[in-house]
């Protein structure tokens, strides 16, 4: 018995109670499924069993829409640090420095330029990842830096947005950046460029009353959630039920607030054909007489 209880038995237990990486299995958000992180990674982080399309990292966006997943970041303005001197449980500095550290970015903003379906283009992807996405004034400074490249290398301007609408902790600064993101689409508009923007989940608050609702062409993803005051707020003010699936990316499309809906898989071929089919329309536009 001592064999079987001293070296058996504890070899036995060690194989039962053998620790799995708490990063191995993640559940889906929508069906609760498990779903394990390799096969959701391969899946460009689309639940296989619903359908549901997770959030993206500004790394994996860049890495899914590009050519070979190719481009080039390009750093970016900075913009005033703190200007209200903001506090709430902690300091607004310590926060953006905590953000920083757990994001490994910078702001809400990310920039890059590289080839889609063979075309050059500029991209900015929005970081939820970043304080919800929030729209501050180094948000600002990254669109308008994005535009003013694209018109420089007389490419298209393609945007990802997801965000939680303005930030806070800056006020009216940030409230600020709604015109002067609708400017910078204008000077895109002025230099005959394509502006698409591609909607994820969610995008919601200043963003949505501004450049997100700008494009040329306004794609979005499957069931995101799209609109400037989320669905309870609605409820409460209005004090009716909302259809079902209000706000979300099928509905919007049903009432021609956008042009498509596209699974994420299928985004790059879509960019690179309309990007095709733009720029080939631009070029057979006349040239615009000088004001």
């Amino acid at each position: 018995m001592s064999w079987l209880t001293e070296y058996v038995r504890p070899k036995i237990r060690g194989l039962l109670k053998r620790e799995v990486p708490d990063n191995l299995w993640t559940n889906c958000e929508s069906c609760g499924q498990m779903i394990l992180v390799k096969d959701l990674r391969k899946g460009l982080n689309v639940c296989p069993h619903c359908g549901h399309h997770m959030r993206a990292s500004v790394a994996e966006r860049f890495a899914w829409t590009f050519d070979q997943g190719e481009c080039t970041r390009i750093e970016l303005p900075k913009a005033p640090v703190d200007p209200l001197t903001f506090r709430d449980r902690k300091r607004y500095t310590e926060r953006l420095k905590d953000e920083r550290a757990k994001s490994q970015l910078d702001e809400s903003m990310a920039v890059a330029h590289g080839r889609i379906g063979g075309h050059d283009a500029v991209v900015a992807v929005m970081a939820f990842e970043f304080i919800a996405g929030t729209m501050g004034a180094a948000l600002g400074e990254a669109f308008v830096a994005a535009a003013r490249l694209a018109v420089l290398q007389k490419t298209p301007l393609i945007v990802f947005t997801a965000s939680g609408g303005a930030r806070m902790q800056e006020g009216l600064i940030s409230l600020m950046q709604m015109p002067r993101t609708t400017v910078a689409v204008q000077m895109l508009r002025e230099a005959g460029l394509p502006y698409i923007v591609v909607l994820t989940h969610p995008t919601t608050g200043g963003v949505t009353a501004s450049f997100a609702m700008l494009g040329d062409v306004q794609i979005s993803e499957p069931n995101a959630l799209i609109g400037f005051a989320g669905p309870r707020v609605i409820e409460d003010t209005v004090r009716e039920k909302l259809p079902d699936g209000f706000q979300r990316a099928e509905y919007l499309l049903e009432h021609g607030m956008i042009d498509m809906v596209v699974k994420r898989a299928d985004l790059p071929e879509i960019l690179g054909r309309l990007i095709g089919l733009l720029n080939h329309r631009q070029a057979a536009e006349p040239a615009r007489p000088a004001a």
